[in-house]
């Protein structure tokens, strides 16, 4: 009936005062659900030794705040659940255990910082049965985790049709990746010194059949989460790399990869390899994008993955560059060819005393000094691109050169006279120097 390693209830002491609070005749009860924040970053960096002292340091501090007729559980992992007889004073109970829980520990000499999330929902306005306000207070609890965790939610109605949402989005996805519902748009890169279009980057796109074009915003986050990322990110690499094959030979592409397709660097590798293999693209030509949030764990294994990937002679961008946890050091110990300043400094860049000018200007000349090209994203201003061209970059993108066009459009980029003199539709090029073009409306 006790869970062994914090003394509290298990679950199944839950499940028993759940059914007996339902079996009363007009049952009121609040149920929290309490997930901890930042606790598997403790067992990550301090040993399981530690996470498992830690969590008998929550128990305490949660026993400590409640009364005896409340009861407060383990379920599992890092998640508790508190069950109260009554509504009084739950919201402020709530805030209270957060305050708590967030305070420092000190657990055999380390000290912790963790946080909490809370999901609350009441009987018998949110449920009438205990299954119901279990799920519902699961509910909950994600919007708080959602909602940035460190802060406690109360179920709402609208909670279950977001639910229902996200259920039928993930079935889709699941579906559209057995039967592959994607497409590759690709968004050119402008070389500055020649005005050329030197590069593309492959940008996926979920052809729904009922939803149209799904965005990347939309459900890349979704197939990170249900491990879909990798089998997708392969076939776009394939696709990447086919569609490639086909353009001028000093015409390269890029091609994003997540961090999850790091966590097995033997079958990203093999899949660059199959890649590049089969479509006949050399590896010189094809370029693969990472964010900083690869670099955050296994440093080592990183680094020896990043060189694997440079003997086949790819290149390695690092992508919105300035927006995480980039550093000097992080730039001069990995083997980056090319840095992209992100496109929220651009943004900045119009105006007087833009803040953004000077932090172009200083990546740029940093990205050059450690020998690396710098590219700037977020074109979307004459004001912009005639800045971006006088202060060391060397490659623009944006949607004044062209907003990101399917395969079959790349082509009419190469017509004569001029790479980029061309466009893909009717519309006049804007830049006075006839360096820019407009594609049509997809977001990248």
């Amino acid at each position: 009936m006790h869970d062994p390693l914090t003394g509290l209830g298990n679950r199944r002491v839950f499940q028993a005062a759940l059914v007996a609070i339902f079996t009363k005749p007009h049952a009121s009860a609040a149920l929290l659900m309490i997930d901890l924040d930042r606790f598997k970053q403790v067992n990550d960096t301090l040993g399981h030794p530690v996470g498992d002292a830690l969590l008998r340091l929550v128990g305490q501090r949660l026993r400590a705040c409640l009364s005896q007729e409340d009861v407060v559980v383990r379920l599992g992992g890092d998640e508790f659940a508190v069950l109260l007889q009554h509504l009084d004073g739950v919201e402020a109970l709530g805030k209270r255990l957060i305050d708590l829980l967030s305070r420092p520990y000190l657990v055999e000499g380390h000290l912790a910082n963790i946080g909490a999330s809370i999901g609350i929902a009441v009987a018998p306005s949110d449920a009438n049965d205990p299954s119901t306000l279990m799920r519902h207070a699961d509910l909950a609890l994600y919007d708080a985790k959602a909602a940035g965790r460190h802060c406690i939610r109360f179920f709402k109605s609208e909670l279950n049709a977001r639910a229902q949402a996200r259920l039928a989005l993930e079935t889709d996805l699941r579906r559209a990746t057995a039967l592959n519902q994607f497409a590759l748009y690709y968004q050119p890169l402008v070389d500055i010194a020649s005005g050329r279009v030197t590069e593309f980057e492959a940008l996926l796109r979920w052809q729904h059949p009922s939803r149209g074009i799904v965005s990347p915003a939309e459900f890349i986050p979704l197939a990170e989460e249900l491990g879909l990322i990798v089998p997708i990110g392969e076939w776009v690499l394939r696709h990447a790399c086919r569609t490639a094959v086909t353009w001028p030979a000093e015409v390269r592409v890029a091609v994003n990869v997540s961090p999850m397709q790091f966590s097995d660097s033997k079958r990203l590798i093999g899949a660059v390899a199959d890649a590049l293999t089969t479509s006949g693209l050399p590896g010189s030509r094809l370029e693969i994008e990472i964010t900083e949030s690869v670099l955050m764990h296994n440093n080592a294994e990183t680094l020896e993955t990043l060189h694997a990937l440079r003997a086949l002679g790819v290149s390695i961008a690092m992508d919105d560059f300035g927006t995480g946890y980039s550093s000097l050091s992080q730039l001069r110990s990995f083997p980056f060819d090319k840095v992209k300043i992100d496109r929220s400094f651009v943004s900045q860049i119009d105006g007087k005393g833009g803040s953004g000018r000077e932090v172009v200007r200083a990546i740029a000349a940093l990205g050059s000094n450690l020998g690396m090209t710098v590219t700037v994203e977020g074109i979307e201003t004459d004001a912009q691109a005639n800045f971006v061209e006088t202060s060391g970059g060397h490659q623009m993108q944006g949607y004044l050169i062209s907003h990101p066009v399917p395969s079959d459009m790349v082509s009419a980029l190469f017509s004569p006279p001029s790479p980029i003199a061309s466009t893909p539709n009717p519309e006049p090029v804007t830049s006075a120097r006839n360096r820019r073009l407009r594609g049509h409306d997809h977001e990248k």
